[in-house]
Protein backbone atom coordinates (compact mmCIF):
# COMPACT_ATOMS: atom_id res chain seq x y z
CA UNK A 1 0.00 0.00 0.00
CA UNK A 2 1.29 3.49 -0.85
CA UNK A 3 2.12 5.55 2.24
CA UNK A 4 0.74 9.09 2.21
CA UNK A 5 1.57 12.05 4.42
CA UNK A 6 -1.53 14.02 5.36
CA UNK A 7 -2.17 16.66 8.04
CA UNK A 8 1.39 16.17 9.23
CA UNK A 9 0.88 12.46 9.94
CA UNK A 10 2.82 9.63 8.29
CA UNK A 11 1.72 6.00 7.86
CA UNK A 12 -1.63 4.28 8.15
CA UNK A 13 -2.82 5.40 11.61
CA UNK A 14 -4.35 8.73 10.60
CA UNK A 15 -7.09 11.04 11.86
CA UNK A 16 -10.48 10.35 10.24
CA UNK A 17 -10.21 13.28 7.81
CA UNK A 18 -6.80 12.11 6.65
CA UNK A 19 -8.01 8.52 6.37
CA UNK A 20 -10.90 9.67 4.18
CA UNK A 21 -8.54 11.66 1.98
CA UNK A 22 -6.22 8.66 1.70
CA UNK A 23 -9.09 6.35 0.79
CA UNK A 24 -10.30 8.83 -1.83
CA UNK A 25 -6.84 8.94 -3.40
CA UNK A 26 -6.62 5.14 -3.42
CA UNK A 27 -10.08 4.79 -5.00
CA UNK A 28 -9.18 7.30 -7.71
CA UNK A 29 -6.03 5.31 -8.48
CA UNK A 30 -8.03 2.08 -8.75
CA UNK A 31 -10.59 3.76 -11.03
CA UNK A 32 -7.96 4.92 -13.52
CA UNK A 33 -7.29 3.34 -16.91
CA UNK A 34 -3.90 1.64 -16.59
CA UNK A 35 -1.01 0.98 -18.93
CA UNK A 36 -0.65 -2.68 -19.97
CA UNK A 37 2.46 -4.45 -18.71
CA UNK A 38 4.56 -5.72 -21.59
CA UNK A 39 5.04 -9.52 -21.44
CA UNK A 40 8.48 -9.19 -23.08
CA UNK A 41 11.60 -7.04 -22.90
CA UNK A 42 11.72 -3.78 -24.86
CA UNK A 43 14.23 -5.29 -27.32
CA UNK A 44 12.48 -8.67 -27.67
CA UNK A 45 10.71 -7.81 -30.93
CA UNK A 46 13.84 -6.78 -32.85
CA UNK A 47 14.48 -6.50 -35.73
CA UNK A 48 10.76 -6.14 -36.51
CA UNK A 49 10.11 -3.49 -33.86
CA UNK A 50 13.19 -1.89 -32.35
CA UNK A 51 13.70 -1.06 -28.71
CA UNK A 52 13.74 2.61 -29.69
CA UNK A 53 10.31 2.28 -31.28
CA UNK A 54 8.96 0.46 -28.21
CA UNK A 55 10.30 3.22 -25.97
CA UNK A 56 8.58 5.92 -28.03
CA UNK A 57 5.45 4.07 -29.17
CA UNK A 58 4.62 2.28 -25.91
CA UNK A 59 6.41 4.51 -23.43
CA UNK A 60 5.33 7.88 -24.81
CA UNK A 61 2.47 7.59 -27.34
CA UNK A 62 0.40 5.05 -25.42
CA UNK A 63 1.21 6.65 -22.07
CA UNK A 64 -0.08 9.97 -23.41
CA UNK A 65 -3.32 8.39 -24.66
CA UNK A 66 -3.89 6.73 -21.27
CA UNK A 67 -3.09 9.90 -19.33
CA UNK A 68 -5.35 12.00 -21.54
CA UNK A 69 -8.21 9.51 -21.26
CA UNK A 70 -7.96 9.54 -17.47
CA UNK A 71 -7.90 13.34 -17.43
CA UNK A 72 -10.93 13.64 -19.72
CA UNK A 73 -13.13 11.15 -17.85
CA UNK A 74 -12.31 12.34 -14.33
CA UNK A 75 -15.48 13.51 -12.61
CA UNK A 76 -17.76 12.25 -15.39
CA UNK A 77 -20.11 9.27 -15.60
CA UNK A 78 -17.36 7.43 -17.50
CA UNK A 79 -14.91 7.51 -14.60
CA UNK A 80 -14.48 4.02 -13.16
CA UNK A 81 -15.70 2.27 -16.30
CA UNK A 82 -13.45 -0.15 -18.17
CA UNK A 83 -11.69 1.01 -21.30
CA UNK A 84 -13.92 -1.37 -23.29
CA UNK A 85 -17.09 0.19 -21.86
CA UNK A 86 -15.83 3.68 -22.67
CA UNK A 87 -15.00 2.76 -26.28
CA UNK A 88 -18.42 1.14 -26.70
CA UNK A 89 -20.44 4.03 -25.33
CA UNK A 90 -18.50 7.29 -25.64
CA UNK A 91 -19.69 9.67 -28.38
CA UNK A 92 -17.24 10.58 -31.12
CA UNK A 93 -14.85 13.19 -29.84
CA UNK A 94 -11.78 13.58 -27.60
CA UNK A 95 -12.79 10.93 -25.04
CA UNK A 96 -13.57 8.34 -27.71
CA UNK A 97 -10.42 9.16 -29.68
CA UNK A 98 -8.07 8.80 -26.72
CA UNK A 99 -9.88 5.81 -25.21
CA UNK A 100 -9.91 4.12 -28.62
CA UNK A 101 -6.19 4.59 -29.00
CA UNK A 102 -5.59 3.38 -25.44
CA UNK A 103 -7.48 0.18 -26.21
CA UNK A 104 -5.97 -0.20 -29.69
CA UNK A 105 -2.44 0.04 -28.40
CA UNK A 106 -3.05 -2.17 -25.37
CA UNK A 107 -4.36 -4.99 -27.56
CA UNK A 108 -1.55 -4.34 -30.04
CA UNK A 109 1.36 -4.55 -27.61
CA UNK A 110 -0.06 -7.59 -25.81
CA UNK A 111 -0.33 -9.63 -29.04
CA UNK A 112 3.42 -9.87 -29.69
CA UNK A 113 6.31 -12.23 -28.94
CA UNK A 114 9.89 -12.59 -30.17
CA UNK A 115 10.18 -13.28 -33.92
CA UNK A 116 9.51 -16.82 -35.12
CA UNK A 117 10.28 -18.03 -38.64
CA UNK A 118 7.23 -19.31 -40.53
CA UNK A 119 5.00 -18.21 -37.67
CA UNK A 120 1.45 -19.52 -38.07
CA UNK A 121 -1.63 -20.02 -35.88
CA UNK A 122 -2.70 -23.38 -34.48
CA UNK A 123 -5.74 -24.71 -32.67
CA UNK A 124 -9.01 -22.80 -32.43
CA UNK A 125 -7.74 -19.57 -33.97
CA UNK A 126 -6.38 -21.48 -36.98
CA UNK A 127 -9.71 -23.25 -37.38
CA UNK A 128 -11.59 -19.95 -37.18
CA UNK A 129 -9.31 -18.33 -39.76
CA UNK A 130 -9.65 -21.26 -42.15
CA UNK A 131 -13.43 -21.32 -41.74
CA UNK A 132 -13.73 -17.59 -42.45
CA UNK A 133 -11.09 -17.08 -45.14
CA UNK A 134 -10.36 -20.53 -46.59
CA UNK A 135 -6.72 -20.62 -45.52
CA UNK A 136 -4.14 -18.75 -43.47
CA UNK A 137 -2.38 -17.59 -46.64
CA UNK A 138 -5.62 -16.13 -48.01
CA UNK A 139 -6.27 -14.39 -44.70
CA UNK A 140 -2.76 -12.89 -44.69
CA UNK A 141 -3.25 -11.67 -48.25
CA UNK A 142 -6.56 -9.97 -47.47
CA UNK A 143 -5.35 -8.52 -44.19
CA UNK A 144 -2.12 -7.15 -45.67
CA UNK A 145 -4.11 -5.59 -48.51
CA UNK A 146 -6.42 -3.86 -46.03
CA UNK A 147 -3.51 -2.54 -43.97
CA UNK A 148 -1.51 -1.39 -46.98
CA UNK A 149 -4.40 0.45 -48.66
CA UNK A 150 -5.83 2.26 -45.63
CA UNK A 151 -5.48 5.93 -46.53
CA UNK A 152 -3.69 8.00 -43.95
CA UNK A 153 -3.39 6.88 -40.33
CA UNK A 154 -5.31 4.04 -38.72
CA UNK A 155 -5.50 0.33 -38.08
CA UNK A 156 -6.28 -2.96 -39.80
CA UNK A 157 -8.12 -5.38 -37.50
CA UNK A 158 -9.05 -9.02 -37.43
CA UNK A 159 -12.28 -9.21 -35.42
CA UNK A 160 -15.05 -11.62 -34.54
CA UNK A 161 -18.66 -10.73 -35.31
CA UNK A 162 -21.70 -11.64 -33.19
CA UNK A 163 -22.12 -14.90 -35.14
CA UNK A 164 -18.53 -15.97 -34.49
CA UNK A 165 -17.27 -15.29 -38.01
CA UNK A 166 -13.92 -13.55 -38.40
CA UNK A 167 -13.82 -10.33 -40.41
CA UNK A 168 -11.18 -7.81 -41.49
CA UNK A 169 -11.86 -4.11 -41.08
CA UNK A 170 -10.06 -0.87 -41.78
CA UNK A 171 -10.36 1.53 -38.86
CA UNK A 172 -9.31 5.16 -39.49
CA UNK A 173 -7.42 7.15 -36.89
CA UNK A 174 -8.19 5.80 -33.39
CA UNK A 175 -11.35 3.83 -34.15
CA UNK A 176 -11.70 0.35 -32.67
CA UNK A 177 -14.00 -2.44 -33.99
CA UNK A 178 -15.61 -2.69 -30.55
CA UNK A 179 -17.47 0.54 -31.27
CA UNK A 180 -19.21 -1.24 -34.17
CA UNK A 181 -20.16 -4.30 -32.12
CA UNK A 182 -17.20 -6.46 -33.17
CA UNK A 183 -14.73 -8.28 -30.91
CA UNK A 184 -11.17 -7.15 -31.82
CA UNK A 185 -8.64 -9.99 -31.95
CA UNK A 186 -5.51 -8.73 -33.71
CA UNK A 187 -4.49 -5.38 -35.10
CA UNK A 188 -1.68 -3.81 -37.08
CA UNK A 189 -0.96 -0.14 -36.49
CA UNK A 190 -0.32 1.80 -39.69
CA UNK A 191 0.16 5.17 -38.08
CA UNK A 192 3.64 6.25 -39.18
CA UNK A 193 4.88 6.46 -35.59
CA UNK A 194 4.46 2.66 -35.38
CA UNK A 195 7.09 1.90 -38.00
CA UNK A 196 8.93 4.98 -39.27
CA UNK A 197 12.03 4.56 -37.10
CA UNK A 198 12.45 0.99 -38.37
CA UNK A 199 10.99 1.01 -41.89
CA UNK A 200 10.75 4.69 -42.82
CA UNK A 201 8.05 4.99 -45.52
CA UNK A 202 7.95 1.24 -46.29
CA UNK A 203 4.55 0.41 -44.80
CA UNK A 204 4.22 -2.85 -46.74
CA UNK A 205 7.56 -4.11 -45.38
CA UNK A 206 6.40 -3.27 -41.86
CA UNK A 207 3.20 -5.25 -42.40
CA UNK A 208 5.02 -8.25 -43.87
CA UNK A 209 7.55 -8.34 -41.03
CA UNK A 210 4.88 -8.15 -38.33
CA UNK A 211 3.57 -11.66 -39.06
CA UNK A 212 6.69 -13.15 -37.45
CA UNK A 213 5.95 -11.59 -34.04
CA UNK A 214 2.21 -12.32 -33.69
CA UNK A 215 1.53 -14.41 -30.59
CA UNK A 216 -1.35 -16.49 -31.90
CA UNK A 217 -2.07 -17.94 -28.46
CA UNK A 218 -2.71 -14.41 -27.22
CA UNK A 219 -4.96 -13.75 -30.21
CA UNK A 220 -6.83 -17.02 -29.62
CA UNK A 221 -7.46 -16.07 -25.98
CA UNK A 222 -9.60 -13.17 -27.22
CA UNK A 223 -12.06 -15.41 -29.06
CA UNK A 224 -15.56 -15.55 -27.58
Amino acid sequence: MIEYICCGHRGLRLPLQCENETITIQIKEIMKINMPTLPYAANALEPVISEQTINFHYGKHLQNYVNTTNSLIEGTELEGKSIEEIVKTAPLGPVYNNAGQSLNHSLYFLQFMSPVENNAPEGKIAEAINASFGSFDEFKKQFAQAAATLFGSGWAWLSQDKDGKLVITKEPNGDNPLHSGLNPLMGIDVWEHAYYLDFQNRRVDHIDATWSIINWKAVESRLK
